[in-house]
C-alpha cells in the first residue's frame, strides 16, 4: 500500500518541486538585476555604503529586519484568507515574498563580509547552503525538472527568433481589425 501511494504521489510532487525551483531561480536572477538597478540611485548607493560599514551584530539585526517587518503583513494576509478573501490574501503573500526576498538578498550581499566575521554565522550559512544544494541537486535530477527545462529552452528559442514577436502582434492586430 505504501509503495502504491508513493508511486501515485511522487510524480505530481516532483513536478511541483521542479516548478518551484525553476521559479525561484528565475525570480532570484530577475530580482538581483532589479535591485542592482535600484542601487544605482544616489541616495540608495549612499545608504548601502553606510550599511556595509555596520559592525557584525547591528548588521545581523538589519539582516533579520525584512523577515521581522513582513511577518505581521503575512499574518494579516492569512487572516484575509481565513475571512474568505483568497485572492487578496494570496496576492499579499506573493508580493510580500517577492519583495522580502529581493530586499533580504540585497542586504545579504551587502552585509556578507561583515557577517562572515561571526563564526556561528559561517557555520549556519554552510549548513543552510549544503542543504539547499542537496535539495536542488535532487530536484534537478528528476525527469520532471529535465522536461520543464527542455520546454523552457525550446520556448526561449522560439521567442528569440528574429521578428517572431512583431509577427505575433501584427497577426493579433489584423484579427482584431477583421472582427471589428
Amino acid at each position: 500500500m505504501r509503495r502504491v501511494l508513493k508511486r501515485l504521489v511522487t510524480p505530481p510532487l516532483a513536478v511541483v518541486a521542479a516548478l518551484l525551483v525553476l521559479l525561484e531561480e528565475t525570480l532570484i536572477a530577475w530580482l538581483q538585476g532589479l535591485m542592482a538597478a535600484f542601487a544605482r540611485l544616489p541616495w540608495v548607493a549612499a545608504l548601502e555604503a553606510r550599511i556595509s560599514r555596520l559592525p557584525p551584530y547591528p548588521a545581523m539585526i538589519l539582516f533579520l529586519l525584512p523577515a521581522i517587518v513582513l511577518f505581521p503583513i503575512k499574518l494579516a494576509a492569512v487572516w484575509l484568507i481565513a475571512q474568505g478573501k483568497f485572492l487578496l490574501g494570496g496576492g499579499i503573500i506573493m508580493v510580500g515574498k517577492v519583495v522580502g526576498t529581493a530586499v533580504a538578498a540585497r542586504i545579504y550581499k551587502l552585509l556578507h563580509p561583515t557577517l562572515s566575521t561571526l563564526q556561528w554565522f559561517v557555520r549556519a550559512e554552510a549548513w543552510v547552503f549544503a542543504w539547499r544544494d542537496w535539495l536542488y541537486a535532487f530536484v534537478k535530477a528528476l525527469p520532471a525538472w529535465q522536461m520543464a527545462t527542455t520546454f523552457l529552452h525550446r520556448l526561449r528559442r522560439l521567442v528569440a527568433r528574429p521578428g517572431w514577436l512583431s509577427r505575433r502582434f501584427a497577426a493579433v492586430r489584423r484579427r482584431a481589425r477583421r472582427s471589428a
